[in-house]
């Protein structure tokens, strides 16, 4: 490819590139290991190239971070769709189960964006569009009667959490906890978490 096809690539298509770049190496040889010359090499863009897309290296990560959490949720979207609007409980169960699936299939992937790089942000659960889209839907259930939920923004936060944290307990201890022991145990939390049952 000339020089000439790479400059007139769209804003869009080279800032993917630089994202799957870094994604690569931060994934092979860590972050702090990566300098912003390998990335730019690696994606054939110049270094001002880099920085008309981003800020810093922390900004590359913030935006690997939107990615993810962005192609996580719909995987997740699209699994629900596939099944009838009024079938809560199979929405529900999808719902989880592809998150878990999800989850596991991008571990390196969440493990570089989310573990090694870590910035302290209490706004992460707040402004994290998976949780928004639990609290909408079971907002929805909840007026088509079929779960109780009082609270929804705080519901899909534990919801979210106990998601999480029982997918880092299975990859610390994947001896006592396969995969599908882990997706039933939560499936079974998360409907007792929204039964209309006391």
């Amino acid at each position: 490819m000339s020089l000439n096809n790479v400059r007139t690539k769209p804003a869009d298509v080279r800032r993917e590139e630089l994202m799957d770049a870094a994604l690569t190496l931060f994934v092979d040889q860590g972050i702090a290991a990566t300098s912003i010359d390998e990335i730019v090499t690696a994606a054939g863009v110049s270094k001002g190239g880099f920085y008309h897309h981003f800020a810093s290296k922390d900004a590359l990560l913030i935006a690997l971070q939107d990615r993810y959490i962005a192609d996580f949720l719909m995987v997740m979207i699209e699994a629900q769709s596939a099944l009838p609007e009024d079938d809560w409980r199979g929405r529900m169960n999808a719902w989880l189960r592809t998150g878990i699936e999800n989850f596991f299939k991008e571990l390196p992937i969440h493990d570089v964006v989310f573990h090694e790089f870590a910035p302290a942000d209490r706004k992460e659960m707040n402004q994290n569009p998976v949780v928004d889209h639990m609290e909408a839907f079971l907002r929805a259930g909840a007026e088509a009667g079929a779960w109780k939920a009082d609270h929804p923004r705080l519901l899909a936060v534990m919801l979210f959490s106990a998601l999480h944290g029982a997918c880092d307990e299975a990859v610390l201890s994947p001896e006592s906890i396969d995969r599908d022991t882990l997706v039933e145990t939560l499936q079974m939390f998360f409907w007792r978490a929204v039964s209309a049952d006391e």
